[in-house]
């Protein structure tokens, strides 16, 4: 498959927090890892600037993250203990649970909300999901990549106490200290999961955004991360709030449709590639797309996701520059996600107990 870098966009176009994205980009090119080239790298026609790498002691990485804007740390140590996880490894100690894996036609994985598909009846997904074993997975793995057809599988599941003692170690060496310092001097509620992704090479995740702050932490091989800012949203055309596939955009970045999807032509990217050790910071609402690179093994990543209350999001919506028609949709679900069960709890409290 061919491939090829994007261009670079001038960094002067960039305004506000991005600038000092920009700025911080251009100081540190020399912390780049040189564990990957730009032949292993999918070619696409939007332009894009550097997410830069820096020192999680660096004054400047605490600024990005207090603004919200994405940002490669180099040395955290946050997931130092799992550096060792390789499929052998993870095959002998992950322990006997099950596993959700996704098999999909071709390299794309494009998420699916399964409680929503009763919605949308003519709804096809382009992945299924199928739950089995570790080693089931490592099996079919190994299969589909010698049957060297399209077919794909991506294994993404949450830690849970199913694990076998070795990773639970791992897992309680994880630098505790410097994530939970991150989440308390920012005033973020709960960590909500810890997901594990494992993938072949070339796996694709299409762009999407998330509802929650995320630590992305890179275990094993390398991720190309290309995010856009919530400001971005009318270029990213994403699907109904109340469609399987809500939060993704509908733009095929490999063959994109103009005539249909005209705003994406002014869409710039932010993007870094992280390996072992590397943790990218992806904020809440911010667009990321993910590709696990050409012709680069296998790719292990853990997720640490973190909850916000509904105060901290209309926060976000008056300090970020988006559409009326984005503010709409967040304030829509994140009342009905976190305000509706609590006047829903109100509700029965004070109507469904009988006189005591």
């Amino acid at each position: 498959m061919a491939a090829a870098t994007v261009a670079e966009a001038d960094p002067a176009e960039t305004d506000g927090a991005a600038a000092a994205s920009a700025s911080a980009a251009a100081a540190f090119t020399d912390l780049r890892d040189t564990g990957w080239n730009e032949s292993q790298l999918r070619q696409y026609t939007f332009l894009t600037r550097q997410i830069p790498r820096l020192s999680h002691t660096d004054p400047r990485a605490e600024v990005l993250i207090n603004n919200e804007v994405p940002v490669v740390l180099t040395d955290t140590n946050l997931v130092y203990p799992a550096l060792k996880w390789d499929i052998p490894y993870l095959q002998e100690n992950i322990g006997n649970g099950d596993f959700s894996v996704y098999i999909a036609e071709n390299h794309k994985f494009l998420y699916y909300d399964e409680k929503k598909m009763a919605n949308f009846q003519d709804f096809v997904p382009k992945s299924r999901r199928i739950e089995m074993k570790f080693s089931e997975f490592v099996d079919k793995m190994h299969q589909t990549e010698k049957q060297g057809g399209k077919e794909r599988v991506y294994l993404q599941q949450t830690l849970n106490d199913t694990v076998g003692r070795k990773i639970v170690v791992d897992f309680l060496g994880f630098n505790w200290n410097w994530i939970n310092k991150q989440q308390a001097k920012r005033n973020w509620g709960p960590l909500t999961s810890n997901l594990l992704l494992i993938g072949m090479e070339g796996n694709v995740t299409p762009a999407h955004y998330d509802e929650q702050q995320n630590f992305f932490a890179q275990i094993k091989g390398h991720k190309r991360c290309i995010l856009f800012p919530p400001d971005q949203f009318d270029c990213l055309y994403p699907y109904p709030v109340h469609h399987p596939c809500d939060r993704q955009s509908q733009v095929d970045f490999e063959n994109p449709d103009y005539d249909k999807f005209p705003n994406f032509t002014n869409a710039v990217g932010y993007e870094a590639v992280v390996g072992p050790g590397d943790v990218l910071y992806i904020p809440m609402y911010w667009w990321h797309h993910i590709e696990s690179l050409l012709n680069g093994g296998v790719t292990i990543t853990v997720n640490f996701w973190y909850k916000v209350c509904f105060c901290s999001t209309i926060s976000f919506i008056c300090k970020h520059d988006i559409s009326s028609h984005q503010s709409t949709n967040i304030v829509f679900k994140i009342f009905f996600q976190q305000v509706g069960p609590l006047l829903n709890m109100m509700i029965k409290g004070r109507y469904d107990h009988g006189l005591s």
